[in-house]
């Protein structure tokens, strides 16, 4: 099998790698349910399906010693991450390249994909840190919501858009869904605040609303069932801020 060049990131469940022009995510567990990974690899197959161009392509699954791992097209590049990092006067100009690239995807349908409503739904019944009248609230305010099959990422964030000489792409699609765009959106601005990057986040509001005409309203509206879904993954460093964000009238 493909031989393990040179790691790209890392995180507590994969390793992803570079070998020549592919990408290879490795799971790091050996018994890693084949469940996970092929619902990982089919989650992206319909996100190609939804004819977005902005994807590396997928190639294979596979076993690298006695590992599970994902196999997509490798596309070099920069994250917008780094770029921002490494030249932070032209922040807006990235922000705005986002904001582009996530209503191009977002005016996308794709109905083959899981419901956002319902993994929403899963994470706050879940959740073990809220009383019961807390999600009460929160699940009667998440079903009032329309369902809608817009192409949703799940984390559309600086560190999963890649800028390279091939163009622009957009990578780690394990969370998609169909869903409201707004959701989306909310969920990006709720990772640039648990970044410890606000003024970002405002910024990445207000570009996102001049674009679509969306009421910032009507996307934080979404913020206290995007905080209480993210809960679920028990994150010591993110639990204060999504605590306070679970109190609907505190968000708007």
């Amino acid at each position: 099998m493909e031989a393990k060049e040179h790691l790209i990131s890392e995180s507590s469940k994969v390793q992803v790698y570079q070998s020549g022009d592919k990408c290879i995510k490795i799971f790091k567990e050996p018994d890693e349910p084949k469940s996970v990974v092929f619902y990982e690899a089919l989650t992206y197959a319909r996100v190609e399906e939804t004819g977005y161009s902005k994807i590396p392509e997928l190639l294979e699954t596979a076993k690298i010693d006695g590992k599970w791992a994902i196999i997509t097209a490798f596309k070099k590049g920069k994250t917008l991450e780094a770029l921002i990092r490494e030249t932070p006067e032209k922040r807006d100009e990235y922000l705005t390249l986002l904001v582009d690239i996530q209503t191009e995807l977002n005016a996308l349908r794709s109905p083959k994909l899981s419901r956002q409503k319902d993994y929403l739904k899963r994470s706050i019944e879940g959740l073990d840190m809220i009383d019961d009248v807390k999600k009460y609230e929160l699940l009667s305010k998440l079903s009032a919501f329309q369902d809608q099959t817009n192409l949703c990422h799940g984390e559309l964030l600086p560190e999963n858009i890649i800028v390279g000489d091939e163009g622009t792409f957009v990578v780690d699609w394990l969370k998609a869904k169909q869903g409201n765009a707004l959701a989306d959106a909310a969920r990006t601005y709720v990772g640039f605040c648990l970044k410890h990057k606000t003024e970002s986040a405002e910024k990445y509001l207000r570009l996102y609303c001049e674009k679509t005409g969306a009421d910032k309203k009507d996307v934080r509206e979404w913020i206290p069932i995007i905080a209480a879904a993210q809960l679920k993954f028990k994150r010591p460093e993110e639990r204060e801020l999504l605590l306070t964000w679970l109190d609907v009238a505190d968000v708007l």
